[in-house]
């Protein structure tokens, strides 16, 4: 990763951002339009940091898909990519709730209107809509209901491996679900049982995730109905997980039987999350669609320190 070129982060050219959140699954959003900012993992550290710097599970760097080597490829179906980072400044493949709250930062900015839109991300091109919000005039008492965010999340894949996680004393068997990023989904009897989710849970063999994955636990709530918590790789515990949203839902409808792909019988199940509810439904086809609010809180401009890459900034 290369250092912030010295342009856009001078005092005179102050770089913006914006702060927003999908079920309180919350984001540093940097708009760069055309790709002048090399951002370093220590930077995206330190702007994620929610006691020295801004504050978020993550960074949505926003960038026309023409400009970024990693997205150009894809530059015909979707105008932008989501360059999307973890807390601790690693690179991840996808977030469910970042492409939502990346598509009202589109859509506040002017960029798209309501309806539907493609977004790129280093998981593939994803399918979005946008409803319509509350009609009227926009105040203060309207300006947050928006209409919910729709995420077509492609196909999930099921790898053979599994592991075993172990939280307390108690350990659950676990569903392997790929959703462009890796899931272990665990059912079990109580959230509390899974302790501390602020580091990533021992799981046995280590080897099915050599780079780390994203465990959810999980409660029935009724029927088509769950509860989970997650520990987000790169982040610890989050208020929400969208793509471990659709990795549960695919896990239940397994263990359920009533898999799409074998009934040929779409299934929707709500997936309650401590910041929040997404709705999750999977097609005969594969396809999955996750609903779920997205809000923009906040705007301002970086200061020019919290950019340095960490090798030269200041202590």
């Amino acid at each position: 990763m290369g250092a912030v070129s010295t342009a856009p982060t001078s005092p005179a050219a102050r770089v913006p951002f914006l702060k927003g959140h999908g079920t309180e699954n919350d984001f540093v959003i940097v708009p760069d339009p055309d790709h002048r900012i090399e951002l370093s993992a220590s930077a995206v550290a330190r702007l994620c940091d929610r006691r020295a710097g801004i504050g978020g599970d993550g960074l949505l760097h926003v960038v026309r898909s023409a400009a970024h080597p990693e997205a150009r490829a894809m530059a015909a179906d979707a105008e932008w990519f989501m360059d999307y980072r973890n807390a601790d400044g690693s690179i991840a493949e996808m977030c469910g709730n970042g492409v939502r709250v990346f598509a009202r930062y589109l859509q506040r900015a002017g960029h798209v209107e309501a309806g539907d839109l493609a977004v790129a991300t280093r998981g593939g091109v994803k399918k979005v809509h946008i409803a319509k919000g509350a009609d009227g005039p926009v105040t203060s008492a309207t300006a947050r209901q928006d209409g919910d965010i729709t995420v077509s999340m492609g196909r999930a894949a099921l790898p053979r491996e599994t592991v075993t996680v172990t939280v307390g004393g108690r350990s659950w068997p676990t569903l392997n679900v790929n959703m462009g990023n890796p899931h272990a989904v665990a059912f079990v009897d109580d959230l509390d049982h899974a302790g501390n989710l602020f580091t990533e849970p021992p799981y046995t063999p280590s080897a099915v995730y050599p780079d780390g994955v994203n465990v959810e636990f999980v409660v029935d709530r009724g029927e088509r109905h769950v509860a989970m918590r997650v520990h987000e790789r790169g982040s610890g515990e989050t208020r929400s997980c969208g793509t471990g949203a659709c990795a549960v839902a695919v896990a239940a409808a397994r263990r359920d039987g009533v898999d799409p792909l074998v009934t040929g019988v779409p299934v929707t199940y709500t997936v309650d999350l401590p910041g929040g509810r997404l709705v999750i439904t999977e097609r005969p086809d594969g396809e999955i669609e996750m609903a779920g609010p997205a809000v923009i809180v906040a705007e301002g401009h970086i200061a020019p320190d919290l950019l340095v890459p960490s090798e030269t900034a200041a202590i």
